[in-house]
């Protein structure tokens, strides 16, 4: 069995390391994007609420209203930081996964490239087997003719 076909199972386990790289990839993408969409929906949640507050503060308003209002800022807050960090977490998450992907990209494309070349290498070498023969079977029959 040539080399080159040898190297096509190497090939095929590259393959499949690339597709399973990717495929974690595209989970962490999901999973930042998801939590992406949670802290603008948490932001856009506050941003209306703020609102809210700032058209209903047109008068008098009790001081334990403004004060829930207030704590349930704060808690917006707070939940956004941990969002935030979360969200910084699967962000890094994404890059070793994209990082891991490139990798596994790089060596199923440096095994293919290895096999071209392999290929290359056998043709030259069959090549070379063929014209020895040819040149071996011209000699032959040079000197059957000069007998």
């Amino acid at each position: 069995m040539l080399r080159s076909q040898r190297l096509a199972v190497v090939l095929t386990l590259e393959e499949r390391k690339e597709q399973e790289a990717l495929e974690k990839m595209g989970e962490a993408r999901k999973q930042f994007d998801a939590q992406q969409e949670q802290i603008d929906n948490l932001n856009r949640y506050q941003q209306e609420y703020r609102d809210q507050i700032r058209s209903n503060q047109q008068g008098v308003v009790p001081v334990a209203r403004l004060q829930a209002w207030q704590a349930f800022i704060a808690q917006l807050d707070q939940v956004l930081r941990q969002q935030q960090k979360q969200l910084d977490i699967l962000e890094d998450r994404l890059e070793e996964c994209r990082r891991q992907w490139q990798q596994a990209w790089e060596r199923r494309r440096g095994m293919e490239k290895y096999i071209e070349t392999c290929r290359r290498q056998e043709q030259r070498e069959q090549d070379i087997k063929e014209q020895k023969l040819a040149d071996e079977a011209a000699g032959r029959a040079f000197a059957r003719r000069r007998t």
